[in-house]
């Protein structure tokens, strides 16, 4: 072996996992996460906004029974819910300690051990929990998988698809299209000239493009009626339909949220709104904290109630009013004719305080 041989050795050749491999399955869940599980339509405006509703509404709450859910951990739950359908904390003492992400093992199809990531500013750390230190919160659950969550947009990844491919095709429309710029009929004249007038016009928006006439009469001259008419390229997008195609789009995913497309209509006047807000809390914010709560009453030991109609004045003000005042009159006109008031409310569901 000679003196060269010792430098043409080859380093040992690394061997790592790849394609079913841990790393792989790491960057997978990692990509999940970021995306929201689904890929499109999570950063729009309107899934941005019904997100919002969300949070607020949740950190408007009224909690009883417990001092570990914050307006900030409701605002928290509230949004892990609305991206990606559950939210998992980490019961550490009295306080809750959210994970990013998890892994868990089921018997008869509930969860009876977890293994949790928890984020730190300079990593985070994993750990593993049992099912009664793990707070698992989850919407939309499926018959086949009752131990996962699925969010809304999950559940309407058609319309997502939708929302997500008008806006994209929009997008390039504005960045592409030549939007206000027009062909200009020019005379016949010397090519330099032409090119130096032309060039003197161009610019990044609204261009003017200018062609030679080529449309002449008898006598050699160019028609001004006809030939020398502008002729604009910007495309028309009322006939493909985009806008109305946007706007169906973006009322099927408010509605997949649990908002009343009406909500955002320019038009929307107040009784509107407060009707939007009344139904987003009665039937979307509801029951969601009815589910936070009966989780929490079951890993926390003591009876937890969250109620979101109150704080969020999700309730006609002025009709409970004029209903009030007419309860009142009935028990009076009632108690006048001696008839039981409580048996008459009974009838009417109305027994119960």
């Amino acid at each position: 072996m000679g003196i060269m041989d010792l430098f043409r050795r080859s380093a040992p050749v690394e061997k790592r996992s790849a394609m079913s491999g841990f790393t792989a399955e790491i960057m997978q869940a990692r990509e999940a996460y970021i995306s929201g599980r689904r890929g499109i339509a999570e950063l729009t405006a309107t899934a941005q906004s019904c997100v919002s509703l969300w949070e607020g509404g949740l950190s408007l709450a009224e909690v009883k029974g417990t001092d570990m859910l914050p307006p900030s951990m409701l605002a928290l739950i509230g949004r892990s819910l609305a991206l990606r359908g559950e939210s998992v904390f980490l019961i550490e003492g009295d306080s809750l300690v959210p994970c990013s992400d998890w892994d868990l093992r089921t018997k008869n199809g509930k969860p009876v051990a977890y293994r949790i990531s928890i984020p730190e500013a300079g990593g985070g750390t994993s750990r593993t929990a049992l099912a009664g230190e793990i707070l698992h919160i989850r919407t939309g659950c499926d018959a086949a998988a009752p131990y996962y969550g699925t969010a809304p947009l999950k559940r309407a990844s058609l319309t997502s698809g939708l929302l997500n491919a008008v806006e994209s095709a929009l997008a390039e429309v504005f960045e592409l299209a030549p939007l206000g710029s027009q062909v200009v009929p020019f005379p016949e004249s010397p090519e330099t000239n032409n090119e130096t007038l032309g060039r003197s016009f161009r610019g990044q928006r609204g261009r003017v493009l200018l062609r030679e006439s080529v449309t002449v009469s008898a006598a050699g001259g160019p028609q001004p009626q006809v030939d020398w008419k502008p002729q604009d390229l910007t495309p028309d997008l009322e006939r493909s339909m985009a806008v109305e195609s946007l706007r169906e789009a973006r009322g099927a995913i408010c509605a997949a949220f649990g908002v009343l497309p009406s909500l955002f209509v320019d038009a929307a006047q107040g009784p509107l709104v407060r009707e939007a807000q009344r139904h987003l809390a009665q039937w979307t914010l509801q029951p969601i904290g009815g589910l936070i709560a009966e989780e929490c009453t079951e890993k926390l030991g003591g009876a937890v109630s969250i109620d979101t109609m109150g704080p969020t004045q999700a309730f006609d003000a002025g009709g409970s009013a004029r209903a009030f005042a007419t309860l009142v009159q009935g028990l009076a006109q009632a108690k006048e004719a001696g008839v039981d008031a409580k048996a008459a409310l009974a009838m009417l569901d109305w027994s119960k305080p």
